[in-house]
């Protein structure tokens, strides 16, 4: 029981005393936009390179499957489910462009 008073009582002198400098840091809002931004656009740009291998892996199947029903519906699975990946990362894409740019114009731009 004296254990956890004398922790508790050290967590509370922490907080107390904590310094307010680190409440104003300098960190810039816009720097973290930026790389935010840049991490879309790598993983959209990574998405479109998978979805265009699996378009040519879908394509290649559709194309070798002479004729067997099962292997030439697993093929056109294939497109269309690389054609919803690619319209939903797009979707995303754009739909947290528009969200950038309402906050931006809400809260203020980057100086």
């Amino acid at each position: 029981m004296k254990k956890a008073i004398i922790v508790q009582a050290f967590l509370l002198t922490l907080l107390l005393t904590a310094s307010p400098v680190l409440a104003d840091s300098g960190a810039d809002v816009s720097k973290v936009q930026n790389f935010i931004q840049n991490i879309i656009q790598v993983l959209v740009t990574l998405s479109g390179l998978v979805a265009t291998g699996f378009f040519v892996w879908g394509g290649f199947g559709y194309i070798t499957s002479s004729g067997n029903p099962e292997a030439l519906d697993r093929s056109k699975n294939t497109i269309l489910y690389s054609a919803i990946g690619l319209a939903i990362t797009l979707g995303a894409f754009v739909f947290s462009n528009i969200v950038t740019q309402i906050a931006t114009s809400a809260f203020g731009g980057a100086k």
